[in-house]
């Protein structure tokens, strides 16, 4: 059985994950999957090179902000690096023997195209709590958060598209609602 862990930028996926993690439970990140694959990945490389330009890659590595940059500009240049992306990261998780998989843009990118899953569940948080975690996490502002959380599907469609949700609202017991749910998945 395959499993889904989706949600907007900032609200919680990785805290679900833990948890879950203690349920002895290894979710595959696709977050760390894919800036793995950019990283070591010569095909990669050389498809993002060839995308973004030279500056793409530096003596250290990938450089986040032109990446960054560079989606921002236009859905058009995010929807080419997730072509070059995505599908490695889609055949890394295949390859992993893995049966969770977390990913922020699971019906975004077209990744639920990529990766047969039994059950979707989404993270869900209330705007105002998800854009302070994101200016706390990476120490950015309100506007380029909003920017973020901007580019990805809106939430309701997102939890529309899923057979679970997960209110990770600081007031909701998470640990109740995953218990909840893996009783449910694995009856």
């Amino acid at each position: 059985m395959k499993i889904a862990i989706t949600g907007g930028i900032g609200t919680g996926k990785s805290y679900v994950c833990c948890i879950l993690e203690k349920h002895g439970i290894t979710v595959y990140d696709c977050d760390k999957a894919a800036k793995r694959l950019m990283a070591n990945s010569a095909q990669i490389k050389k498809a993002l090179t060839a995308l973004v330009g030279e500056d793409a890659y530096d003596e250290h590595g990938l450089c986040k902000s032109v990446l960054a940059t560079f989606i921002l500009k236009s859905e058009g240049n995010a929807n080419a690096v997730d072509n070059i992306v995505h599908p490695a990261v889609a055949e890394d998780f295949k390859e992993s023997g893995l049966d969770w998989i977390e990913s922020a843009i699971f019906f975004d990118s077209g990744f639920n195209k990529r990766v047969n899953v039994d059950y979707v569940i989404c993270v869900t948080a209330p705007l105002e709590i998800r854009i302070q975690r994101i200016v706390k996490r990476d120490n950015i502002t309100v506007e380029k958060a909003m920017e973020w959380i901007n580019t990805q599907l809106p939430s309701e469609e997102v939890m529309r598209k899923s057979d679970f949700i997960i209110h990770n609202d600081g007031k909701s017991d998470i640990n109740e609602q995953i218990e909840k749910i893996i009783d449910i998945i694995y009856k």
